[in-house]
């Protein structure tokens, strides 16, 4: 590909807190380098990376939106990522594609949940990270407090590379410590070199100064031996040397600058971009994407094509959209490539650069750069490659679904509206499953939250015209028998022309099995054999209703032992007619209880919750088997609970951990229902 520096392309996924200000750093970024022309806002609904309407409508961003501009003849793809955990996995999507992780932080609220969840997510997946302190201008903010915040949580690497100068209350001027220059922003957010601060400027700046050149220098000294070998002798680093030394430290994780912005008065934005060309790793510098089958994939314009699909928005108008990552070679429009997740082979037709919603069609995209594809059949985490070498990479690990709702059709023949609907979404969101219960028969949604599921709810009806109502899933319960009885079935009707006839005794008795268990141990021909399928099929149709609440019986083993019959007015139907006559009354005589399903719990939680959430799973009717140290200050609970008490649990974890907590939930068997429960759940199964 002629002319194409891979050195020049950085891919940042903006990530943090919700409402710590990415979206706004997006457009203060795009705003500055006249990629957009007007400095949009979120609460306004303006942004350029905020385009969905329900974020316009909610105030915050829901979907991973694609950025792309050209500063200083660089290639920068942007990729904003939302904040809130119910859609935590756009944010894996894009710090997947990304090769550097920019982590908003709040110079007003400091290190929050998500900041954590966006620093660990960045190191899950080895991408370089970089801090950045927004809303520096707010008259609550304090960096250094912030600062000292994220060294304490972040260890040592967090270094710190642009501060402010804060004389008053008041920001007067922010200080490169590569370059040891201060600069002051007037309105427009254009820099004008000032003085270096003194002690007269900030009280005990100068102290400060030395402190935080210190901390730089001593971050990049651990870079290199030759680095640390000056560092001993008392030599200062140059320019250079602290630029290749972070830039270096980045690349290996050993590095986390921080650098600190105002969105809304662009103060520090072009010292941002300074940093995103000097100190962000290039696509090539990275390490190399390891293919599932261990090979390693060299970022290499001149290489075969092998690219990542990263995420998938389902668009009712325009199609198909599949957002690329080009891991090596060049994907060109009107081509045809290899999908090795399916084997089948896909035609690209056009490619497309983004900025917020705003596409500029391209004929081809090289190694390391991100792009759109329209209209082709590829789904999220497919490998896309040339049929000469055939590779594929592993796919993301997302949250698992925990909070589920049942849905059902708000107008009735739109079924298939929210079926073909639904199918389009889950493609788009992989944190989203739908699917039928196949005990209780409801079409069950599941997400990550309330808001997921809403948002969900929301876009079908937008995107695809259907509306949905959404209530707490019914519980699978059973009934079964606790005693042994023997009970009479006799089916006896005349009429006019032939009679009916059917006569016999069964026993019931309790059994391990989830189906009925049939036998027969008549003797003397009491009921010819030609009956017994007659009497098997009539209890088969009605355990299907207990005599409680009217669930499925397990647990029953039912013995033919007796009966008689008529040489003319007996039949299958007379027999069969019986058999549910003999269960009716057996039943009622054999101690009938209700079961409810019990579950598997793996709770991981920080360790100062521990005591809270075992005490919650009491309440919850759990029983705590035991517990695991998972890693430093978390700790794994196992439980079993009853479904019953599950369904608001992803809820209470959420806001005890703020956000830390997770689970998986799996069914295991069944048990019985406490008696001072039975009345409410025959009442609520009846009303069902």
């Amino acid at each position: 590909m002629k002319d194409y520096d891979v050195k020049k392309v950085r891919n940042i996924a903006l990530a943090g807190h919700n409402g710590s200000g990415k979206t706004s750093l997006a457009e203060a970024l795009l705003y500055k380098t006249d990629s957009s022309d007007r400095l949009g806002k979120t609460a306004d609904g303006t942004t350029v990376c905020d385009y969905d309407q329900e974020e316009i409508k909610r105030h915050i961003s829901i979907n991973t939106s694609l950025a792309s501009f050209n500063p200083n003849g660089l290639r920068v793809n942007i990729l904003d990522t939302p904040g809130l955990f119910d859609f935590a996995g756009e944010m894996t999507e894009g710090i997947c594609a990304a090769d550097t992780v920019m982590i908003t932080v709040s110079a007003k609220s400091g290190v929050k949940v998500g900041t954590k969840k966006a620093y660990d997510e960045a190191v899950k997946q080895n991408k370089s990270k970089m801090f950045v302190v927004t809303k520096i201008d707010d008259k609550d903010a304090n960096f250094f407090n912030v600062l000292t915040d994220l060294k304490t949580v972040f260890g040592p690497t967090v270094c710190p590379v642009v501060v402010p100068v804060v004389s008053g209350g008041k920001i007067v001027s922010y200080v490169n410590l590569i370059e040891m220059k201060a600069y002051k922003y007037d309105s427009k957010g254009n820099a004008v070199e000032t003085d270096m601060p003194t002690s007269e400027i900030s009280e005990k700046f100068e102290y400060r100064i030395d402190g935080l050149i210190g901390a730089i220098t001593e971050a990049v000294a651990e870079t290199s031996d030759e680095l640390m070998e000056k560092f001993f002798e008392g030599e200062e680093f140059t320019q250079e040397e602290l630029i290749d030394g972070i830039h270096d430290g980045m690349n290996r994780g050993i590095i986390t600058p921080v650098v600190c912005t105002s969105a809304s008065e662009l103060a520090g934005i072009d010292m941002l971009l300074k940093e995103i060309q000097l100190l962000l790793p290039s696509p090539d510098e990275v390490p190399k994407t390891v293919t599932v089958d261990a090979d390693e994939i060299s970022c290499d314009v001149d290489a075969p094509l092998s690219a990542y699909v990263f995420k998938t928005v389902a668009d009712p108008f325009v199609g198909k959209m599949s957002f690329i990552r080009v891991m090596s070679g060049v994907l060109k429009s009107n081509s045809e490539v290899v999908n090795s997740s399916t084997g089948n082979t896909e035609k690209i037709g056009k490619l497309y650069r983004l900025c917020g919603k705003k596409q500029t069609e391209i004929s081809q995209v090289g190694a390391g750069d991100i792009a759109v594809a329209s209209k082709i059949t590829a789904s999220t985490c497919d490998t896309l490659c040339s049929p000469s070498k055939q590779v594929k990479f592993p796919a993301m690990e997302f949250s698992r679904p925990c909070y589920s709702m049942a849905v059902k059709a708000k107008n009735q023949g739109d079924e298939a509206k929210i079926s073909s609907g639904m199918q389009r979404l889950i493609e788009e969101d992989l944190t989203l499953t739908y699917s039928q219960d196949e005990n209780t028969k409801e079409q069950i949604l599941s997400g990550l939250g309330e808001q997921h599921l809403e948002v969900a709810c929301a876009k079908l009806k937008s995107k695809f015209g259907a509306e949905i109502n959404l209530s707490v899933p019914k519980i699978a319960y059973r009934e079964t028998i606790r005693k042994k009885v023997r009970a009479e079935g006799k089916h006896k009707k005349q009429s006019g022309g032939h009679g009916q006839y059917g006569h016999v005794w069964i026993e019931f008795e309790p059994c391990v099995s989830d189906t009925l268990v049939f036998e027969e141990r008549v003797f003397g021909g009491a009921v010819p054999k030609n009956y017994f399928p007659a009497v098997q099929k009539g209890l088969e149709e009605s355990v299907k209703k207990g005599v409680l609440a009217g669930c499925p019986v397990v647990g029953l083993k039912a013995i033919l032992v007796d009966g008689s019959y008529h040489p003319v007015d007996s039949s299958e139907m007379a027999f069969k007619t019986a058999a549910s006559i003999a269960y009716k009354d057996g039943l009622k005589k054999a101690d009938p209880v209700m079961l409810e399903p019990i579950g598997e719990l793996k709770v991981t939680t920080p360790d100062e919750n521990t005591g809270d959430i075992m005490g919650e799973l009491n309440k919850r009717r759990g029983r705590v088997l035991g517990m695991n140290p998972v890693t430093h200050g978390t700790t794994e609970i196992q439980a079993e609970v009853p479904v019953r008490e599950m369904h608001d649990f992803a809820m209470y974890l959420r806001q005890t951990t703020r956000g830390l907590g997770s689970f998986t939930f799996e069914f295991v068997r069944y048990e019985q229902l406490p008696a001072n429960l039975l009345t409410e759940v025959i009442s609520s199964v009846s009303a069902d």
